[in-house]
């Protein structure tokens, strides 16, 4: 058993030892789901006030909500949601390459197979050169989908990873 394994098993054995919240239903009891980005630098309960049960939180490379879509339709469709929060955050990869450099790095580093698998499968790794502009993007995106119905609140903001402050952008 690896390092983080033996963590994982601690951890969730200390977690379950207080655990009382069991009883709490699958819907989200504030109806509203969190879409962010995996980035381990942002904690979302704690950077966003959410409680257990409270909210579904979506995450992925740069908070897109492309790549969330199926996720965002199963939260609102089959559990209830009413709010969508887009938050992408500074300093964030998704910044810092376009597909092309995926690709490239995905040949020079798991060969040429692995490189037609993904130009198979046609993956947009939906890299983003400015951040204010990709979160209202990404917002039109949801507003304009037919998969979102229009009584569905949807607001972007931008968390900064270097204060912990969040801003909302639209």
């Amino acid at each position: 058993m690896s390092a983080i394994q033996k963590n994982v098993e601690a951890a969730s054995e200390a977690y379950s030892s207080t655990f009382t919240k069991g009883h709490l239903v699958l819907p989200p009891a504030k109806k509203y789901l969190v879409l962010t980005c995996m980035d381990a630098r942002i904690d979302p309960a704690q950077a966003f006030g959410i409680d257990l049960g409270d909210a579904h939180v979506i995450r992925n490379a740069g908070a897109s909500a492309v790549d969330a879509l199926r996720s965002i339709v199963i939260s609102e469709q089959l559990l209830g949601t009413k709010e969508i929060v887009l938050v992408k955050h500074t300093g964030c990869g998704m910044l810092t390459f376009t597909n092309e450099d995926a690709y490239g790095i995905v040949e020079k580093n798991l060969g040429s197979e692995a490189s037609a698998e993904l130009s198979k499968l046609k993956l947009d790794f939906l890299p983003f050169p400015e951040l204010e502009r990709a979160v209202k993007e990404d917002v039109k995106f949801l507003q304009e989908s037919k998969l979102v119905p229009d009584s569905v609140t949807i607001s972007g903001w931008i968390y900064a990873v270097e204060t912990g402050k969040t801003k909302r952008v639209v």
